[in-house]
């Protein structure tokens, strides 16, 4: 006689057998994926294309206009944002993600165009969704708009939570935490960060910023030291803020004036890089109180550092790996500093670097993808050439790496859609 139990353990076996093996397929909601900090938890990621010839491109397609903005992804729908310059407008664009077809176009601005740096674009913001609505930034003469739009392309809201002066431009990326939408207001005047209510546009928190002066990070938050921490990089400190109501932790002075990128953690440590005029490293013991400018950095270097690419930790957190804008990429040993490797990758970068697989993709200005091994030793595993220049750090998800060039967006991966697939949820 057969027995249920037995037959109900069998099937419960096979059943989770089937769960492990199928793969995992993250949406890439915002700046850097559902983390904020570069890391896919997809396998079979590709690491094998070439442009010119088409292998492994999915779709490429045209997008209107320039920017610099990341593609983010949210089931079968991308969103990028560009910068028409000769209509002034600045647009969201939303694609079919299967077959990169353009679904709509919206126009959320059009106003003069800003001053901005030259490595600078109109369309820097990466979106941010969280598969309801999506949000995008841009700036609108002086001052700072976010707007809200369905996935049908319908506005929502559109507000203008503050000022921002700056002569290089803008392109700190919105984050979304709870039911807030969250904007980094660093700029050369009355400076702040503010949250707005996903729904209405509402300003729920605004905090001032007492330095006053230009930056360009997109905050992260981690539940760290038992506190729900927002940290970022600016404004002449790097600081760690309560999500919830802007009230601020810690802070720590300097190390300089001027950031752009992205901090990184590996559950034990915080991990800084900047900027200008001076550059540094930082690794950050993040339980502080207060300031802590003198007793919570844990090691520091001024050599290899990058301004605008953000760095990200690999090899399960054991390394901290960073590429400098003028295209020297760094190992490190995260816990203390000691630095492996140090070896030229290219001649300039932008993008910040992405992990997959268990490997870091170092994505060149000039389209060129190193594909590297973290490691006591440099070990450099494939490189990819697009074909066109590439200015936006890449998103993966759903077995495809999406690659926002100067003209087009790229879909790389395999022509079939992956089954069996898992979706992880998208908060941090």
């Amino acid at each position: 006689m057969r027995n249920p139990i037995l037959s109900l353990f069998v099937l419960l076996a096979a059943s989770s057998s089937a769960l492990a093996a199928a793969p995992v397929a993250e949406e890439w909601p915002c700046w850097r994926g559902p983390r904020g900090d570069g890391t896919s938890l997809e396998t079979g990621v590709p690491t094998d294309w070439d442009g010119p010839s088409g292998r492994n491109i999915r779709w490429k397609t045209p997008i209107p206009g320039a920017g610099h903005a990341s593609p983010i992804v949210w089931g079968d729908r991308v969103f990028v944002v560009s910068c028409r310059e000769s209509e002034l407008q600045r647009v969201l664009v939303c694609l079919d993600r299967v077959q990169g077809r353009i679904l709509w176009e919206r126009t959320v601005v059009r106003s003069p165009l800003e001053r901005k740096h030259r490595l600078n674009s109109y369309a820097s913001s990466t979106p941010a969704t969280d598969g309801r609505l999506v949000y995008v930034a841009f700036l609108d003469e002086k001052e700072i708009v976010v707007a809200a739009y369905d996935f049908d392309g319908r506005q929502r809201w559109l507000v203008r939570p503050g000022e921002f002066a700056s002569v290089h431009g803008f392109c700190s990326s919105p984050v979304l935490f709870e039911n807030l939408v969250i904007v980094n207001g660093d700029h050369d005047g009355d400076a702040y960060l503010a949250a707005l209510d996903r729904d209405s546009g509402k300003t729920v928190w605004k905090t001032p910023r007492e330095n006053k002066t230009r930056s360009y990070c997109t905050p992260i938050i981690r539940q760290i030291d038992g506190r729900r921490q927002m940290i970022l990089s600016g404004s002449k400190c790097v600081a760690s803020y309560d999500p919830r109501d802007g009230s601020r932790h810690w802070i720590i002075d300097g190390p300089t004036e001027q950031f752009v990128a992205s901090l990184v953690y590996n559950g034990e440590l915080l991990f800084m890089t900047a900027g200008f005029p001076e550059f540094h490293m930082l690794a950050i013991q993040p339980d502080g109180r207060g300031n802590v400018t003198d007793s919570h950095v844990v090691w520091r270097t001024t050599k290899g550092c990058s301004y605008v690419p953000s760095p990200i930790v690999g090899g399960g957190g054991k390394y901290f790996l960073v590429v400098s804008d003028n295209g020297v990429a760094s190992c490190f040993v995260a816990a203390t500093g000691e630095r492996l490797w140090m070896e030229r990758i290219g001649p300039h970068y932008s993008a910040s670097p992405i992990e997959a697989d268990g490997v870091i993709h170092f994505l060149s200005d000039r389209g060129v993808t190193k594909i590297i091994r973290p490691g006591p030793q440099f070990d450099l595993a494939a490189e990819n050439d697009l074909g066109e220049d590439c200015y936006a750090s890449p998103a993966v998800s759903r077995g495809c790496i999406f690659l926002r060039a100067e003209k087009h967006l790229y879909c790389i991966g395999p022509t079939k859609e992956p089954t069996a697939a898992t979706v992880r949820g998208a908060s941090p």
